[in-house]
């Protein structure tokens, strides 16, 4: 059973130097684009600890790719038989089987996946990945627990216009647009480094994109794409968790190729709320002190990524306060808040904002269940920083987005135990 995979941390002040992992929303999108090509690609800085890597790399095994680990961070995806187009699958799926479909249709004109899994944020449907592939010219409907596609002559260029900045559906129309026939213009894109990583692995393999700033991207399309080595990008999300736990342990970490360029916008918000920064000569050093209230609303990038709200309000639970948060990508994603009342947090929910009524610290062990993967890792930092022991049920989920939790956090000098595992 997940409950079975649980994590227990005790107060603990974290101390010393971590190496972030390769991103995670990277990664996977890398891994749906290797469809597009019957030639040989390498992913180095590859987190291949990850619960939905792994699933995604089984669901490539089932499609007839050759996955080999060639070293715990780098894998190569091989193609020594003919590639099914139908994606049969009995286990957990992931929101990625989106963009599995995209590259399917892409490259065979026609496509079966599961319907899509993941975090369940809110009204997170796929009706945007429907209607970029028929704008692209494929038919597609649901068959039972499925999601299938077909166009007959094949995906043809199209004016895509994105009516939100979604980065899934950003990413579907550059993955299925590549190998159309014609020219496709992505209006409204989600232009955020994830995307940029793919666009730039896309090209190194003949791809032809161009990016215009936020504005639209242009996809000319060619009639194949070769194999490619290509390193994923410096998780951001880690990188933010590991600042946050610095703060609300008060410790002292310096986080090894910190992505700056990636996290502007965050950085600004937590230097006016306490953090306490300096530039290592390649990684961020972050000295904790106190954590001032923060008023932060989410949105497209450079702005605040939904995901990292969670984080912050762990923080927001250290300082003393009231603290304002607002996910205008998520509206109501504050199931976790629920869960670190039962440590002790006071908050309240007023339309889509999250007030968080900081008392400076004073959260208690207990507990608490993951209901995602960054509610699981925001109970996680509120864990480090109770009195006694804080357990943390489906722990799973943090497993999906985090590699080697656990050893990291023990190497810094957390006191936690538990294992973090889908069984």
């Amino acid at each position: 059973m997940k409950n079975s995979s649980v994590l227990k941390v005790n107060k603990s002040r974290l101390e010393g130097s971590v190496d972030l992992a390769g991103a995670k929303n990277s990664a996977l999108r890398l891994l749906a684009a290797s469809i597009l090509t019957s030639e040989t690609l390498e992913l180095s800085n590859y987190p291949s600890e990850l619960l939905d890597a792994k699933i995604h790399v089984d669901m490539l095994s089932a499609l007839g790719k050759e996955t080999v680990l060639l070293t715990n961070t780098r894998i190569q995806i091989q193609e020594r038989c003919q590639l099914k187009s139908e994606l049969i699958w009995h286990g957990r799926s992931i929101r990625n089987t989106l963009l599995i479909l995209g590259a399917l249709t892409a490259r065979f004109g026609h496509a079966k996946v599961p319907l899509p899994g993941g975090c369940k944020l809110g009204e997170r449907k796929y009706d945007l990945h429907v209607m970029l592939l028929e704008k692209l010219g494929a038919r597609v409907y649901e068959e039972g627990e499925y999601l299938c596609t077909e166009a007959q002559n094949g995906l043809q260029g199209a004016d895509i216009d994105l009516p939100m900045r979604s980065t899934g559906a950003t990413e579907n129309a550059v993955i299925a647009s590549c190998l159309a026939q014609g020219v496709t213009r992505i209006w409204n894109p989600h232009i955020r480094p994830e995307i940029i990583d793919l666009i730039n692995m896309l090209n190194t393999m003949g791809a032809k994109i161009r990016v215009f700033g936020q504005e639209h991207i242009e996809v000319t399309g060619v009639e194949g794409l070769t194999g490619a080595k290509h390193k994923v990008i410096a998780d951001n999300m880690e990188a933010i968790t590991w600042l946050a736990a610095a703060m609300i342990t008060k410790g002292d970490i310096e986080i090894n190729d910190f992505p700056y360029q990636d996290l502007e916008v965050v950085l600004a918000h937590l230097k006016a709320a306490g953090a306490k920064l300096y530039k290592g000569e390649n990684s961020l050093i972050v000295r904790g002190g106190h954590c001032y209230p923060i008023e932060i609303s989410t949105g497209p990038h450079p702005g605040i990524n939904s995901d990292v709200q969670p984080i912050l309000a762990a923080w927001a639970a250290q300082a003393r306060g009231e603290s304002r948060i607002i996910d205008l990508r998520f509206p109501g994603r504050y199931g976790y808040a629920e869960q670190m009342a039962r440590m002790g947090l006071k908050h309240d929910v007023a339309g889509d904002m999250l007030k968080i009524y900081g008392q400076g610290g004073g959260l208690v062990g207990a507990e608490v269940k993951a209901l995602d993967l960054r509610a699981g890792i925001a109970l996680t930092l509120c864990g480090l920083a109770a009195e006694g022991e804080t357990t943390i049920t489906d722990a799973w989920q943090i497993g999906r987005g985090y590699v080697n939790l656990i050893p990291k956090l023990k190497s810094l000098g957390a006191v936690c135990s538990g294992e973090i595992k889908e069984l």
